[in-house]
């Protein structure tokens, strides 16, 4: 995204892992979801006494744009309190994010601002979509 759209991005990922409830790992993370149409979507993790029943800030920000009608994007934002490493999405996750194609940015961050950018398709290389199951 331009370099306006992009601050938003990032600072909305960082406002969100503010919400972030993680009592368990104690590991905050927030994600900003670009729609195709500018709009932005937010999550955070929500974990649950019941490990397996918990859901990534990745997933929370796909799942509240999906409610609202929105299956295309353009790019994601991640933070984390991480310092020395860039936050990267889980498996679960990037297959998730896979659903909507490949070809959009992910924003990996460290706590200090800096970040970088990966296309989908360079962090689930060869990876399974819709369009196989048609084949």
């Amino acid at each position: 995204p331009p370099g306006k759209h992009l601050q938003l991005l990032l600072r909305r990922s960082r406002e969100a892992k503010s919400c972030a409830y993680c009592p368990y790992s104690r590991f905050p993370v927030g994600a900003a979801l670009l729609t195709a149409s500018g709009e932005i979507f937010s999550g955070c993790n929500v974990e649950n006494a019941c490990y397996s029943l918990g859901v990534c800030a990745e997933r929370t920000a796909i799942q509240k744009a999906i409610s609202e009608g929105h299956t295309s994007f353009r790019a994601m934002a991640i933070a984390s309190d991480m310092g020395d490493t860039f936050i990267v999405p889980c498996g679960a996750c990037r297959q998730v994010m896979r659903e909507f194609g490949t070809d959009w940015d992910v924003y990996l961050t460290k706590a200090d601002g800096s970040y970088i950018v990966k296309r989908l398709e360079e962090l689930l290389p060869l990876s399974f979509g819709p369009e196989d199951l048609k084949k």
